[in-house]
């Protein structure tokens, strides 16, 4: 996967202001990357030690600090383990930004900061290429979803499109099946058996995938779940699939 030496300008209001990024997973993957613009490293003693275990800090300033201070900061339910980073939101790519594209997970209007963040690691685990979320209907980066993404965040390219329908159509171009999940679809999702580049596109809990969507899928397919009960969490359902999707890899 090659991306683009110059990829599009931050996409998110410059009015937002910073974000904290907390814990010493996130923190890491954020000092890694080196398209994250980062202003201040916020650590105890034990956290900036931590840290340092784990690999350079680089150039960032850091300003030691106490555990209480990073609970006011962030919030008393905020797992921190001692760090948080102040960073800009890492910038958004289109979808010409990365090739190629061998497998992508597509967001229809899934907004929940956790799911998203969740979908993010998990498909940062299964060696996903990029998320693709639409640029009215996600989520903005917060500490929450970082957190929830385990570093993921600054490790998987997150692509935000204005229309998912022509998004959909431009991946196909590019020779993925685009393969829909739905609980009511007919047939049963099962384990691949070719190396075919694939797009798995998922829905919001409850709404599900919209009409236009299922209509420019390739395939629509449903998790067999022979319990009681017949639906998961947005980001259990996306590990599933991505795990049936890899399985000829």
């Amino acid at each position: 996967m090659s991306i683009n030496k110059f990829p599009p300008k931050p996409r998110h209001d410059p009015n937002d202001g910073p974000v904290y990024l907390y814990g010493l997973h996130t923190v890491r993957a954020a000092l890694d990357n080196p398209r994250r613009s980062k202003r201040q490293l916020l650590a105890t003693p034990n956290g900036l030690m931590r840290l340092k275990e784990s690999g350079e800090i680089g150039k960032v300033s850091v300003k030691e600090t106490t555990p209480k201070e990073l609970d006011r900061l962030l919030g008393g339910e905020a797992v921190h383990q001692g760090v948080a980073l102040e960073v800009d939101p890492v910038n958004r790519f289109g979808l010409d930004d990365i090739d190629p594209l061998t497998l992508v997970v597509v967001l229809d209007q899934v907004t929940d900061p956790h799911n998203v963040g969740a979908i993010l690691r998990t498909a940062c685990a299964f060696g996903a290429d990029a998320v693709i979320t639409t640029a009215r209907y996600a989520p903005r980066e917060t500490g929450v979803m970082a957190k929830s993404a385990s570093g993921a965040l600054d490790l998987v390219p997150l692509i935000e499109v204005r229309n998912l329908g022509d998004a959909l159509e431009k991946l196909k171009q590019r020779g993925l099946l685009v393969l829909g999940f739905d609980s009511e679809a007919e047939a049963p999702l099962k384990p691949r058996t070719d190396n075919r580049p694939m797009a798995i596109v998922v829905g919001s809990e409850g709404k599900g995938l919209r009409e236009k969507t299922r209509g420019l899928c390739d395939e629509m397919v449903r998790l067999e779940m022979p319990g009681p009960i017949k639906s998961l969490n947005v980001s259990n359902a996306t590990a599933i699939a991505l795990f049936a999707a890899t399985a000829a890899r």
